[in-house]
């Protein structure tokens, strides 16, 4: 059998004491916990492949935590809502399921974990955890429908294309709208409206931002140009390398922002600037000005710190491509502090296509951030990206569906 095929053990019941909509990373954690405290546990989900988003992520090796997780990685109307799970299951927790299972892994820049071999470890180690808690699993199986039960015990039926099934707790592990070409669906987002759960509006989010076209123009001949730069949007300062594009602006400094610029859409007012410091840790002003009296041109000077062709081109966009002796003072200050706070208005997002994860989702108000079920639906849970909750890039987006899945499945 193929590792990502769908497991073997198929629904033997057609009532369990838990139903989990969704295979992926939250949806599996909260089944093996589940399941691991004697649970009788059904996993549904509609894909052929098992838990791509998984295998896809990290570059194919799956940067599944960050040794330094907090409650301030993480954006959602509600901030403090991460805590609870995160505290009582953490990186720390994560990474020794990871050695238990023998999965070598290695650290990169800023706390991020990756397995050393494939991300297929990790989805092979959610998978035998499933199994030693003797999950069920229904797939491929679409969810057509899912309606209040007649009792205490079937609270909850779920209508499928395979039958119908009766959970005492049901729990949505539906994920975002990122990456539609490997199923994503707006089903977690209908299911807590029809419950009566508000929704925050979803945007794609940890996504290349694209630029009108008359900035557009200067940079696009520069696509594959990489720098680092700090970069920042009404948040967090993330200083990282940003990544010019056909379309506008990538890499993971502009990742990072580009949750902050997202976010701005939930506000009444005109979305900020995105600011980026072309130089990080130079005095730009001070640079610049122990060179004022020279002849040389000023994209010249820039091209010893900044890529020569990026330098040509910024300097043309803004009009500065004069000697440096001929600029007043005056004039060099304001180059400085462009270079020092560049400011990029984008006309938008590359979409969901591109995007790693989700903005906004069913509304934290109304879960318990000790259980992640709803106040008013007992026995309706929701965990992972369904969830406004969404994390920087670096694994705590993952940490996030290990911490709310195992909150869930000790209480579902």
């Amino acid at each position: 059998m193929a590792h990502s095929a769908p497991p073997d053990r198929q629904p033997a019941d057609r009532s369990y004491d838990v139903v989990i909509i969704g295979a992926g990373a939250a949806g599996m954690m909260c089944a093996a916990t589940a399941g691991q405290r004697g649970r009788h546990v059904l996993l549904i989900d509609h894909a052929e492949k098992l838990a791509e988003k998984i295998r896809i992520s990290g570059g194919g090796r799956c940067n599944f935590t960050n040794l330094r997780v907090g409650a301030e990685n993480y954006l959602g109307r509600n901030p403090h809502f991460v805590r609870s799970a995160l505290s009582r299951y953490t990186a720390a927790d994560f990474i020794g399921l990871v050695r238990h299972h023998g999965i070598d892994f290695h650290e990169r820049g800023w706390g991020q974990l990756f397995c050393d071999d494939s991300a297929q470890r990790i989805i092979d180690m959610l998978r035998s955890e499933c199994e030693d808690g003797g999950v069920d699993w229904a797939m491929p199986a679409r969810v057509l429908g899912v309606a209040h039960g007649d009792t205490q015990a079937e609270r909850y039926t779920v209508d499928t294309s395979i039958g119908r099934f009766t959970a005492h707790s049901l729990v949505v592990a539906t994920g975002g709208l990122s990456i539609p070409k490997i199923g994503a669906s707006p089903l977690g987002y209908r299911l807590a409206e029809q419950f009566g759960l508000a929704v925050i509006a979803p945007l794609p989010a940890l996504v290349p931002l694209t630029l009108p076209p008359e900035t557009l123009s200067r940079l696009a001949p520069l696509a594959g140009i990489s720098l680092e730069v700090e970069a920042r949007c009404r948040g967090p300062v993330f200083r990282e390398a940003a990544l010019i594009t056909h379309r506008g602006l990538s890499g993971p400094a502009i990742l990072q922002v580009s949750n902050y610029w997202q976010a701005q859409a939930y506000g009444n007012g005109e979305r900020e600037p995105v600011m980026l410091d072309l130089l990080p840790g130079v005095d730009a002003e001070r640079w610049l000005l122990d060179h004022a009296n020279e002849r040389g041109l000023l994209p010249n000077l820039l091209s010893e710190r900044l890529p020569r062709r990026f330098a040509h081109a910024w300097c043309e966009l803004h009009g500065w491509t004069r000697p440096l002796n001929a600029f007043r003072h005056a004039e060099l200050r304001a180059i400085a502090a462009a270079l020092s706070g560049w400011k990029l208005a984008p006309s938008g997002t590359q979409g969901y296509a591109k995007a790693e994860v989700t903005l906004g989702g069913v509304d934290t108000h109304a879960l318990s951030s000790r259980t992640m079920e709803a106040r008013a639906c007992p026995g309706l849970y929701f965990v992972g990206e369904v969830m406004d909750v969404t994390g920087h890039l670096g694994g705590y987006n993952f940490q996030w569906a290990w911490s709310s899945g195992v909150a869930c499945g000790q209480a579902a």
